[in-house]
């Protein structure tokens, strides 16, 4: 019986302890995105595709950007669903993104200094890659 009683009060107690641990992580995630987002002359945009366009699944498309690493940037990586890809220098231009399967996809652009930490703003999209039902 004392087991159990043991066992529920420590159930207990995570589930009063464990939001305020997600909270504090999440406070401290927005502060440090905050002092990332602020370093100067760091910008980036994202000019195309727009956020929440619609693409073709199983075709490549451009990721036209343009991008400002500032004080202790190098380059920066376009990020697709998570993935890194190769870094890039170029300031504007246009990044290749892969084929995308049919669904919901994030592309992010980071800006990271020469040993790929992240430096600066980091800006995010939302495409949905329609399947062809035709085919």
């Amino acid at each position: 019986m004392k087991n159990l009683q043991r066992t529920v009060l420590t159930a207990l107690l995570g589930l009063v302890l464990a939001p305020s641990a997600f909270a504090d992580r999440a406070a401290e995630q927005q502060a440090e995105a905050a002092s990332i987002a602020s370093v100067p002359g760091a910008s980036i945009r994202i000019l195309a595709p727009a956020d929440g366009a619609h693409v073709d699944a199983g075709e490549a498309y451009p990721l036209n950007y343009e991008v400002t690493p500032g004080k202790g940037g190098d380059h920066f990586h376009v990020w697709v669903d998570g993935k890194r890809g190769p870094g890039i220098h170029d300031t504007a231009g246009k990044y290749t993104l892969p084929k995308l399967s049919a669904g919901e996809h994030i592309i992010a652009i980071r800006i990271v200094d020469k040993d790929h930490v992240a430096t600066g703003p980091e800006k995010s999209i939302r495409v949905i890659a329609d399947a062809d039902d035709r085919k």
